[in-house]
């Protein structure tokens, strides 16, 4: 898989993305991620890549044209008859949840816009029809740290960036509940225990205790995901 960001920032994304899993991934050749500066295609002599927003308010507006030749020149690096997945971070898109994560994980090629400022001109957006995501209901400086979630959450699923399926299939909201708690050494720590049962050796029984485990937890912390 091949994941290429757009940004005015991309040494902020590599200084993460070349960290922990994902940089071991990536160094591994299980994932190929690219960041791209949208301020090397601008045209302008000042190097800007955004001016006033028509109508007013306050702010800068990133232009439409350095963002549609960055496109442009990464699609143009991709195999003929590729078709990469759009993706812009906005606060104004679908929320990423983890079914959109497997969905995600299983494009050969995703383009992720990240804006900046007040955000970017919406003719380059219905232009190249780029699909929109948010990481949640809130709002941040930049499209750079939910780009880098997206990353995250899309990277692991890849075959060979974590040991095994079950390193990822069994965590939190893959599976649509919460993960069980879970314990490490010592057995007893400040007077709590670890729970008898994942101590007995006995599989099943852990395996039981997990599960029911999760339901409850999951009905504790998030009752919405169990309606759901």
């Amino acid at each position: 898989m091949r994941i290429d960001i757009a940004t005015l920032f991309p040494d902020m994304c590599e200084a993460v993305l070349s960290e922990s899993i994902v940089g071991r991934g990536r160094k591994a050749g299980y994932i190929e991620i690219n960041c791209h500066n949208i301020r090397d295609y601008t045209l302008d002599k000042h190097n800007r890549v955004d001016d006033k927003a028509y109508g007013g308010g306050t702010g800068m507006l990133m232009q439409a044209q350095p963002i549609y030749d960055c496109v442009m020149a990464i699609e143009g690096e991709l195999p003929e008859g590729a078709k990469p997945r759009l993706i812009y971070m906005s606060p104004q898109g679908k929320t990423l949840t983890q079914g959109l994560v497997k969905e995600l994980a299983a494009e050969e090629n995703l383009i992720i816009l990240c804006g900046h400022y007040e955000g970017v001109d919406q003719r380059v957006l219905d232009e190249l029809e780029f699909e929109e995501i948010s990481t949640g209901d809130y709002v941040v400086t930049g499209g750079e740290l939910p780009a880098l979630i997206l990353c995250d959450s899309v990277a692991r699923l890849q075959k060979g960036v974590l040991p095994n399926e079950d390193a990822y299939s069994i965590e939190s909201h893959y599976n649509g509940i919460l993960e069980h708690p879970q314990y490490t050494r010592p057995e007893e720590w400040r007077g709590r225990r670890v729970p008898e049962v994942l101590i007995s050796g006995h599989h099943a029984n852990i395996k039981k205790w997990q599960e029911e485990m999760a339901v409850k937890v999951t009905k504790e912390k998030r009752p919405d995901l169990l309606k759901k």
